[in-house]
C-alpha cells in the first residue's frame, strides 16, 4: 500500500470546552485528574480571581490573580463567560484567553456545577461539550462521602441533599456516564472527548484537505 507522505498528522481543528460535572463524591475530580495526566491537548480552564494567592500558588497556573479594579473592568468589557462570588472573593472564566486557545486547537476542561454549565452553554454553544457523571446509587454515594471524610452526619446529609439537587439537572447535559468503576468511566469520558474532537464542524482543516483531494 502506498504511503501518503503529504498527509498531515493532524488536520487543523478548533478546540472545545469540555465540561465534567457530578454531585460531590461521584468522581469528577478523579476523572479530571486522570484526563489531564493522560492527554496533552486538554488543560484545566484557569479562572480569574480577586483572592490573594496562597503559598505555592503560581499566577497563570492555578489562577489569574487580579485586583478588584481589573475584575470590574473585565465585567464591564464582558470578558467573562461566567463569574460568581465565593466566600467574599470573585471568580470568573475569562472569555478572551479561552477563545484565543480554542482557535489554536487547545481544549479546556471545566470542573463546574450545572449553573456554571448553563451560563457557559448560553454564551457559546458550539464549543461546549457537557458530560455529567452519576454514582451507581445514592447509597454508594453516601458510602463514598462517609469513607472520604470525617464529617458529621449532618454535614453528610446536607451534601446528599445537594447531590440530589445536582442530579435532578442530569438532562441538561449531552452525555451521562455512570461511574460504577473509575477506569471504565474514565474510558468512556475519553471516548466522548475523542469523538467530539472529530466533529465535522470542529475540523477546520478538512475544507482545504477535501479541496486538494478533489483537485
Amino acid at each position: 500500500m502506498a504511503h501518503h507522505d503529504h498527509l498531515p498528522d493532524h488536520l487543523r481543528r478548533r478546540g472545545l470546552m469540555f465540561i465534567l460535572s457530578s454531585p460531590s463524591g461521584a468522581g469528577k475530580t478523579t476523572i479530571s485528574r486522570m484526563l489531564l495526566a493522560d492527554d496533552d491537548e486538554i488543560s484545566l480552564s484557569v479562572s480569574v480571581t480577586t483572592r490573594p494567592p496562597r503559598p505555592g500558588e503560581v499566577d497563570g497556573v492555578h489562577y489569574h490573580f487580579v485586583d478588584h479594579v481589573e475584575f470590574d473592568r473585565m465585567i464591564a468589557e464582558d470578558d467573562f463567560y461566567e463569574w460568581a462570588h465565593v466566600f467574599g472573593h470573585r471568580y470568573g472564566t475569562p472569555k478572551g484567553r479561552i477563545r484565543a486557545g480554542l482557535k489554536e486547537g487547545q481544549d479546556f476542561l471545566f470542573d463546574i456545577d450545572w449553573q456554571g454549565t448553563q451560563q457557559l452553554y448560553q454564551k457559546d454553544q458550539q464549543d461546549v461539550v457537557r458530560v455529567f457523571i452519576l454514582p451507581p446509587s445514592l447509597d454508594e454515594l453516601r458510602n463514598r462521602l462517609m469513607a472520604r471524610a470525617s464529617d458529621s452526619e449532618a454535614v453528610i446529609d446536607s451534601r446528599m441533599e445537594r447531590a440530589r439537587s445536582e442530579i435532578s439537572h442530569w438532562d441538561g447535559y449531552d452525555y451521562v456516564v455512570i461511574n460504577d468503576d473509575i477506569d471504565e468511566a474514565f474510558g468512556k469520558v475519553r471516548e466522548i472527548l475523542a469523538a467530539e474532537r472529530m466533529r465535522r464542524q470542529r475540523q477546520t482543516g478538512l475544507i482545504g484537505f477535501v479541496r486538494e483531494l478533489m483537485s
